[in-house]
């Protein structure tokens, strides 16, 4: 599954993903499904919250490249644990004319450093935790031993 994949094949994806046809224009919910690895339901809930914004072509949804890259930075945004009001943000910096491609990256920067601080704050009380766990099972093993 696309939200699944190591850290690292998630990292890469600052840069949307490429395209395996790079002439296609457009594309089908069920295509973009099918290529990240989530549900319909998924992209039409994201829909419903005002993220995405196909085009309507007889009643089916026609999603552009620029519905498929809003997909990519939406899905790469909550595997970092972003909130939808924070995606919404997010995607609103961008623009009309990607005049704000530089407040993206800045704010791709400050969630980052948000981020990792929290995480590495989380890791560190997880380490001495860890390490309390396993003094007190070398003592109670300790009294095992002597008690037997």
């Amino acid at each position: 599954m696309f939200l699944e994949k190591d850290g690292e094949a998630v990292a890469r994806l600052i840069a949307v993903k490429p395209l395996a046809d790079p002439t296609q224009d457009i594309f089908g919910i069920r295509d973009l499904a099918e290529e990240f690895g989530i549900s319909t339901r998924t992209i039409r809930f994201y829909e419903d919250k005002g993220l995405l914004a196909p085009r309507r072509v007889n009643n089916s949804r026609v999603y552009a490249r620029v519905d498929r890259a809003r997909l990519a930075l939406i899905l790469r945004a909550k595997r970092l644990g972003s909130s939808l009001d924070e995606i919404r943000h997010y995607l609103d910096l961008y623009g009309r004319e990607a005049e704000g491609r530089k407040r993206q990256l800045r704010y791709v920067i400050e969630r980052a450093e948000e981020t990792l601080t929290r995480l590495e704050r989380q890791k560190a009380h997880i380490d001495a935790t860890l390490k309390e766990i396993r003094t007190i099972r070398k003592i109670c093993r300790q009294k095992l031993k002597s008690n037997a």
